[in-house]
This record gives C-alpha cells, sequence and structure tokens, in this order.
C-alpha cells in the first residue's frame, strides 16, 4: 500500500513538473475531466473522417486507424511542445476539400490528391520551423480568417445536408428539399434535433451522443445493419500507408501545384483562428499575443506530415477544445489525456459499419453552424469589407468548391480597400495573395470538371 502511495505521489510530482499545473491554478483531477470532455465533444471524427475521406474511395478501416494514430500524435505534441490544453486531430474543411473539390470535384485521384497534401505538409512543417507561418497568420486581415472559417462551416453543413437526404440535387432549381418519404432521412432529422437540444442544454459531448443515439435507432428499426462485432484490432493502414510518397511523381501535373497551394492556405488560416479563439477562452493569451505559439504551430504541422504519410487529410486544432476549457483545462495535460483516449478508442473500428452517411449528417450540420457562428465578428458595416467576407462564405457552398470561396475573397479585398481610401492598410503578403489566387483560379479552371 505505501508503495503505491509513494508511486502515486510520484506521479504528481512528474505531472506538476512537465506541466505547471499549480501555476496555472489547476489540478490532475480538473485536467483529466477536461480532457475526457474534449474527447467526447470530438470523437466524431474517428467515424465522420473515414465516412468523407471514403467517399473519395480510401479505406475507411485505414483511414480510421491514421484518423486514431494522428490525433494522438497531434495532442501528445501540443501538450509537451505547447502546454496548451488543445486537442489535435484531421480537420474537417480540410477533409471536404480534399474529396468534394479536389478528388471529385478536380477529377484527381485520391492517390494523387494524397501526394498534394504530403508536399504541402512537407511545406507546412519547414514553414513552421522558419517561422514564416507566423509572419503570413499576422498579416491576413482578421475578417478574412473570420469569413473562410463561416464559410467552410456552411459548406460542410451543405454537404451534411446532402448525405442526410434532406437536401437533393434538382434539374429546374438545381437543389431542392428531400422526399421526407424516405425513412432514412428521419435518422438525419432524428440526430439533429437530439444533437440540437443537447447543444441548447449544454451537455459536454452533444455531437457525439447524437452521433450514437442516431446509429441506436438505426440499429433498432433496421434502418442500419447490425455490425459482426463491436471490439477488434485496429484495421491496418496498408491501403493507405504511404501513398501520397509513392505518387510524387504526380507533382509533375502544374494542377497539383494549386492543390498544395489551397491545402497549405487552408491549413494556415484554419489552425490560426482556433488557437487564438482558444487560447483567449483558456486565459493563455498576453499582451494581445500567443506564448508558445511556435511550438503549437511545429505541433500541428508534425502532426500534419504523419497523418499525410499514414493516409488522412491535415490535421487542425479543434474547436471543441472548448469544450475541456470550459470546465477547467489549462495546460497540456487535457490534451494528453485526449491523446490516451484517442488510443483506447482504436479498438471500436467494427462500429464503422454502422456509421452511415445519414448518422453522420447531423454531426456536420451542428459543426457548420459553430464554424458558422465567425460571421458575427465580421465588420458589416463597411462594405470593403463586407463583400470580400461575403464572397469567400457563400463563394464555397454555391460553387461547391472551397478554394474558390477563398479566393473570392483575397481577389476583391485589396482591390476594395483602395476603393476605400485605405490602401496603406493592405501590406504586401496581401498583394502577393491577389497574384497567387488569380494564376490559381485560371489554373483550377481550365482543369476538367469530374
Amino acid at each position: 500500500m505505501q508503495k503505491a502511495n509513494d508511486q502515486i505521489l510520484a506521479d504528481d510530482n512528474m505531472l506538476e513538473k512537465v506541466f505547471h499545473l499549480s501555476g496555472h491554478g489547476t489540478t490532475i483531477k480538473r485536467e483529466m475531466l477536461a480532457g475526457l470532455t474534449t474527447f467526447v465533444s470530438m470523437a466524431y471524427i474517428l467515424f465522420v473522417n473515414p465516412s468523407i475521406l471514403g467517399a473519395a474511395g480510401m479505406d475507411k478501416g485505414a483511414v480510421f486507424t491514421a484518423t486514431a494514430l494522428s490525433a494522438i500524435l497531434g495532442s501528445a505534441l501540443m501538450a509537451f511542445l505547447a502546454n496548451y490544453p488543445i486537442a489535435v486531430a484531421p480537420g474537417l474543411g480540410d477533409n471536404a476539400f480534399f474529396t468534394f473539390s479536389v478528388v471529385l470535384g478536380m477529377g484527381i485521384s485520391w492517390q494523387k490528391a494524397m501526394a498534394g497534401v504530403f508536399v504541402a505538409s512537407v511545406l507546412f512543417t519547414i514553414l513552421s520551423f522558419l517561422k514564416v507561418r507566423e509572419v503570413v497568420i499576422n498579416a491576413i486581415p482578421k475578417d478574412l480568417k473570420l469569413a473562410m472559417a463561416a464559410g467552410i462551416g456552411i459548406f460542410i453543413a451543405f454537404v451534411g445536408l446532402q448525405g442526410g437526404g434532406l437536401v437533393t440535387a434538382s434539374k429546374t432549381s438545381l437543389v431542392e428539399i428531400g422526399s421526407l418519404t424516405v425513412p432514412t432521412t428521419w435518422l438525419t432529422i432524428f440526430g439533429i434535433f437530439v444533437i440540437a437540444i443537447l447543444m441548447a442544454k449544454r451537455v459536454p459531448g452533444s455531437i457525439f451522443i447524437g452521433l450514437v443515439s442516431t446509429a441506436l435507432l438505426g440499429l433498432i428499426t433496421g434502418l442500419i445493419k447490425m455490425p459482426a462485432s463491436i471490439i477488434s484490432l485496429a484495421p491496418s493502414m496498408k491501403p493507405t500507408f504511404g501513398v501520397g510518397v509513392y505518387h510524387l511523381s504526380s507533382m509533375m501535373d502544374p494542377q497539383m501545384w494549386a492543390v498544395v497551394l489551397i491545402f497549405l492556405l487552408v491549413a494556415f488560416f484554419d489552425t490560426a483562428g482556433t488557437l487564438i479563439g482558444l487560447a483567449q477562452q483558456a486565459g493563455i493569451m498576453k499582451d494581445n499575443k500567443m506564448p508558445r505559439i511556435g511550438q503549437a504551430l511545429v505541433a500541428d504541422s508534425v502532426s500534419m506530415l504523419a497523418g499525410s504519410v499514414m493516409g488522412t487529410t491535415p490535421t487542425a486544432a479543434y474547436v471543441e477544445s472548448s469544450a475541456g476549457i470550459a470546465v477547467g483545462g489549462k495546460t497540456g495535460l487535457t490534451s494528453l489525456t485526449v491523446a490516451v483516449l484517442f488510443g483506447f478508442s482504436m479498438l471500436f473500428s467494427p462500429l464503422l459499419t454502422v456509421v452511415t452517411n445519414q448518422v453522420t449528417a447531423p454531426a456536420l450540420i451542428v459543426v457548420g453552424v459553430l464554424m458558422a457562428s465567425a460571421l458575427r465578428e465580421i465588420e458589416w458595416d463597411k462594405f470593403e469589407i463586407a463583400m470580400p467576407a461575403f464572397l469567400t462564405v457563400i463563394g464555397m457552398p454555391l460553387t461547391y468548391n472551397i478554394s474558390y470561396g477563398i479566393a473570392f475573397g483575397f481577389l476583391t479585398y485589396p482591390i476594395l480597400m483602395v476603393a476605400a481610401g485605405r490602401r496603406k492598410e493592405i501590406n504586401y503578403i496581401m498583394w502577393a495573395m491577389l497574384v497567387i489566387f488569380i494564376v490559381l483560379l485560371y489554373i483550377l479552371n481550365i482543369v476538367p470538371k469530374a
């Protein structure tokens, strides 16, 4: 008994030394509870990511394992390098761009697209170590960052509405409401209300609970087939591991560099906005600056590089970390707890068969709502800002292409700012972006549609 108590004290001292718990006014129990809360809130990515990338033709089992391992690595690095209570996992915006814009929209095979992700990840890591990311992030206007986050959210919600059967194609009006006589569509509706009600009641893990509830209803009603088992070893990553590296020769195609550029830009802004927002919530910001942001960006980029080799799209800091921060998470012990829980989750891969489009659709729609909340901080009363922001937001779902929406904003912002007499507020990086996006739009426009 005494040895056990001595070991507990030793472990406590080690955690204190690594994460400086007392200095942040927190405890081991509180940090672990925060980690559990964050994990439950973001665990849906284990099933949503394979679903989205599966639509691109990737092996869902392999993607499941790659998703878990990249989340483990990213969250652990965030814990030990930056000591932030922020979890990392493959981002929804990036996987949506990969599947719907690159593979299905541009007609590029997923193998070649993964080569683009790998190259973007290598460049991303180099830029992080050289601190170029920090410079560029600071140069992008706040309103465009907010518009990009909101636009991706609306796009993701649109994908969810389609996958759930609530919105379908129409020859006369492009889109129309789906048939409510289709039983599986009601699974989506059920899931939306369950998650929405739980979110309104501020229940931790609302999205995950909604996913489970919708899947259980589908199993009970027979709309979803029962899995052969519940627990098993994690699926092999052989179908996806190293595919991007093996297809590097595809980078000889000019359109692939457009893909690389977009992945770089999306990853840039997605992570930057989330990190800053969560840092403010956790009280980490000091003098309007984020301490150890360099270490946080390195943690994010290294996990992104590892994920691209294993077979998943870029990782990102997760906004669901706000749930853990809300219950008291302040240090890296929170994100380390998330990493450990993702490790245990790898035993439940058979459940992938019950996570259908109708099960994941509510999660996509609700996450879209959360991301669209960034709209409230945009300066809509200034037209030179409102117009680029609006084009960014609306361009993504209406063109069914995230890259077009981003390009619309970056093309119009400098021009309208000059027209408004605010030329001095535009830095050289924004002018460089204008040129880059002109070239990018040309490349994307000449690519045959799938």
